[in-house]
C-alpha cells in the first residue's frame, strides 16, 4: 500500500498537462480522421473500442517493455520506423491516386483496426520513441495519466468518425482526403529518409 501511495504521490499537473500535449501532437488524431473515413469509404472497417484497448496496451507496453522487446530481436526504433513510413506511404498513396493497393479479398485485410490505424499511425515509432523520451523526464504515473487521456480522446474522435462522414459532403471529404493524403506522404517520406540514415549511419 505505501508503494500505491508513492506511486500515487508522484501527481504533478505540470508533468501530466506536459506529457498529454505532447503525446496529443504525436499521435495527431485529428489528422488521422480524414484517413480513417477515407477507410471506412473503402469498405475497410475501423473499431474505436479495439482500436483503443490496442493502442493503450501497446503505449503501455512499451513504455516499460520496449527496450528489451527490440533488443531481443535486435531491432531499434528507426527499424520500426522505417516499417511504419513504408506502410503510410502506401496509405497515402490510395488517397491521393485513388488506388487500391491493400488488398481486401479476406476478412483479416478488411479489418484496418490494426494495421494501419493502430500502427502506424496511432501507435507508431514516433509515439514509441516519445514514451521513452518522457520516462526520462516525467514520473511514470503522470505519463500514465496522459497516455489514458490520449487514448480516450482516440475512442471518441474514432466513434464520431462515422457521424463526421454523415454531416460532411463527399466532396468536402474529397478534398480532405487529398490534402491528408498529400500531407501523409510527405510525412512518411521524411521518416523514411530520416530514420533510414540513422541505419545506415549506425552499420557505418
Amino acid at each position: 500500500m505505501e508503494y500505491l501511495w508513492n506511486f500515487f504521490a508522484t501527481y504533478n499537473s505540470t508533468q501530466f498537462v506536459g506529457a498529454f500535449v505532447v503525446l496529443f501532437a504525436i499521435i495527431d488524431i485529428v489528422g488521422t480522421l480524414p484517413i480513417v473515413i477515407n477507410l471506412e469509404r473503402s469498405g475497410r472497417a475501423v473499431y474505436s473500442g479495439r482500436a483503443a484497448l490496442i493502442s493503450l496496451v501497446l503505449f503501455i507496453g512499451f513504455m516499460y517493455m520496449g527496450k528489451a522487446f527490440l533488443n531481443l530481436f535486435n531491432l531499434d526504433v528507426s527499424s520500426f520506423a522505417v516499417a511504419g513510413s513504408i506502410i503510410i506511404f502506401i496509405l497515402a498513396m490510395e488517397m491521393v491516386m485513388d488506388i487500391e493497393i491493400f488488398r481486401k479479398d479476406n476478412v483479416a485485410t478488411n479489418d484496418a483496426t490494426f494495421t494501419p490505424v493502430v500502427f502506424p499511425l496511432i501507435a507508431g515509432a514516433g509515439s514509441f520513441t516519445t514514451l521513452l523520451s518522457l520516462r526520462a523526464q516525467y514520473s511514470d504515473f503522470n505519463i500514465l495519466l496522459a497516455i489514458f487521456a490520449n487514448v480516450a480522446i482516440v475512442y471518441a474522435a474514432l466513434k464520431m468518425s462515422r457521424k463526421l462522414e454523415k454531416w460532411l459532403s463527399p466532396g468536402v471529404i474529397c478534398i480532405f482526403q487529398k490534402a491528408f493524403g498529400i500531407i501523409l506522404l510527405s510525412i512518411s517520406v521524411k521518416l523514411f529518409t530520416t530514420n533510414l540514415t540513422i541505419i545506415v549511419g549506425a552499420a557505418n
